[in-house]
């Protein structure tokens, strides 16, 4: 009777950084436009991919998130206090030659604060919406508090390089000048680390700043594919032909990693969405096959 031998051989199925940047390369040649991806894992700061991170991009409404970091580091310096109200104006004057303009309800994603102008809010009341609904109304009365050019030196104070924060939005003169924020995926990249490492302000300051974040009602990209059981703190940003978001993911092992995806001249706004969307899912998926 002939004895059958089986040889079984274990064999690692764990993919490598590089496994996994060429997978999003081959994602991003799919993609009809210009992207950018950061990504850092926190726990294992050796584990980045940076592709196009030097890039411009226009900022769109990820500079909310410098801004929110302003006004936390002005209310440590005494200089205002979130709880202070103020009343709520719709009356901004353009960088170009200070001529005045008002944003309109049609373009904003908030519609609910223009019920309120006119009447007392806090600086916090108005934050947390800046952020959470990408309120444009509240971030111009913000920055108009913080200053733009402060918010840039900060960002500068954090490592953040290139990016620039000029001006608030629907400021069309300034638009048609080319006079826009802009940004760069590792700008955002070391702001949201900053953030998540408490280093962007208090450890109280940036735990709060978390908070805010997490509770982003634009969820059609970062953690679109990703189980409810992981928790992403991140801001979206979006004008035509271009899709932004920066995250602080949060894995239930209590591993984090931060990621950006950044886009430009997006033929198809929606389909380049989910694609970046897709882009996310597969880095959760390699955090998931290299778990601790």
């Amino acid at each position: 009777m002939a004895l059958l031998t089986v040889a079984s051989c274990k064999t690692d199925s764990k993919q490598t950084i590089t496994d996994l940047k060429t997978k999003i390369e081959h994602q991003i040649a799919a993609i009809d436009g210009d992207i950018a991806v950061a990504l850092l894992d926190l726990s294992k700061e050796s584990n980045s991919i940076m592709i196009n991170t030097e890039e411009s991009f226009h900022a769109a409404s990820t500079m909310k998130v410098p801004v929110m970091v302003e006004l936390y580091k002005q209310q440590n310096e005494g200089l205002i206090n979130l709880n202070d109200s103020i009343v709520l104006v719709n009356e901004f004057k353009s960088i170009v030659d200070g001529s005045s303009y008002s944003m309109d309800i049609g373009d904003d994603s908030d519609d609910v604060i223009y019920s309120k102008i006119g009447t007392m809010q806090t600086l916090y009341d108005l934050m947390v919406p800046m952020i959470t609904v990408s309120s444009n109304l509240a971030t111009n009365v913000l920055i108009e508090i913080v200053d733009a050019k402060k918010v840039t030196k900060t960002m500068r104070s954090l490592g953040a390089d290139k990016i620039e924060v000029l001006r608030g939005v629907e400021d069309q003169k300034a638009y048609d000048l080319g006079l826009s924020n802009s940004t760069t995926a590792n700008d955002l990249l070391v702001i949201m680390k900053a953030i998540a490492n408490a280093n962007a302000g208090t450890k109280e300051d940036c735990n709060a700043m978390i908070a805010i974040l997490k509770d982003q009602k634009w969820n059609d990209m970062i953690p679109k594919y990703l189980p409810e059981t992981v928790e992403v703190a991140h801001k979206t940003g979006s004008i035509t032909g271009v899709h932004h978001d920066a995250a602080i993911v949060y894995l239930p092992d209590g591993r984090q990693y931060v990621l950006v995806l950044l886009s430009k001249n997006l033929k198809d706004f929606d389909k380049g969405t989910d694609q970046l969307a897709q882009i996310s899912k597969t880095i959760y998926e390699f955090f998931t096959l290299n778990a601790l």
